[in-house]
């Protein structure tokens, strides 16, 4: 395990865990899921794979998740956005590539908008593990129940069970409202750089029919999908870290000839 010190910034009054390691550009950037914290597997993975190759590596987890500050019901998507942009400034120089799973291929997507809309060019690449934009339109809400209806305008929350967590998963108004505001998949998406989509076949969290959509939305030139017949929503066996490395580390080298 590779856990480098945990650090705060303080983001709208809010303390946000910071992980990093110094090393070269183009620097890696870990954009984690939805309830998920920056010590995964995946993210531990990346963190070793950088520390043997000198590269950069930042993490965070967003406020209500793992060591940082504020309770995970009162997060939204534009909240964590400002979040991940606000250590991607403070912390990151010269070219990244960002690393999205599942929540974290939405926030990672926004922030490359977000990024070229203020004048930065620094985004190189992308590399989406079982990513899931515009989730709260595209997947939570065409499937709740009459039930869920009915909690969500009641108490302002419903809650489902996670096969990946102890406590179920609260999806709030404000997250839901939030998501329209934040969507993604409702035209072509220029990310300015190459993206590496990578895919479990058997995912029930994140079918891969949304993958398959989310490519139609992308320049086709500058678009790989790695499907994985056998692989679930955490795509976390040795053989699936193996095929992320390796997509980061292609992602990273196609980044650094860039920079040449």
């Amino acid at each position: 395990m590779t856990a480098s010190q945990v650090e705060f910034l303080d983001v709208d009054g809010m303390e946000i865990a910071v992980r990093r390691q110094e090393g070269d550009a183009p620097g890696v950037v870990w954009l984690g899921g939805y309830k998920s914290d920056m010590l995964g597997t995946k993210a531990e993975a990346l963190a070793e794979w950088c520390t043997g190759q000198g590269r950069a590596f930042i993490r965070h987890d967003y406020s209500g998740h793992g060591e940082s500050g504020g309770e995970f019901k009162d997060g939204t998507i534009s909240k964590w956005l400002r979040e991940s942009l606000a250590v991607f400034a403070r912390y990151t120089r010269g070219p990244q590539v960002l690393v999205g799973s599942s929540m974290g291929g939405w926030i990672a997507l926004r922030m490359a908008q977000e990024l070229l809309k203020a004048g930065e060019n620094r985004v190189r690449g992308l590399v989406l593990i079982a990513p899931a934009p515009d989730f709260t339109a595209e997947l939570v809400e065409p499937s709740m129940t009459a039930a869920q209806r009915e909690d969500l305008a009641s108490q302002g929350y419903f809650q489902i069970p996670s096969e990946y967590v102890d406590e179920p998963y609260i999806y709030t108004r404000a997250l839901i409202e939030d998501g329209r505001d934040n969507l993604v998949m409702n035209g072509p998406i220029d990310t300015h750089c190459p993206v590496h989509i990578l895919q479990g076949m058997q995912d029930e969290s994140v079918p891969h029919a949304h993958a398959l959509k989310l490519v139609t939305l992308l320049p086709a030139d500058d678009v790989t999908l790695s499907l994985v017949p056998d692989g679930d929503h955490r795509l976390s066996r040795p053989q699936d870290i193996d095929l992320l490395v390796s997509a980061v580390n292609d992602m990273a080298a196609r980044a650094a000839h860039q920079n040449d």
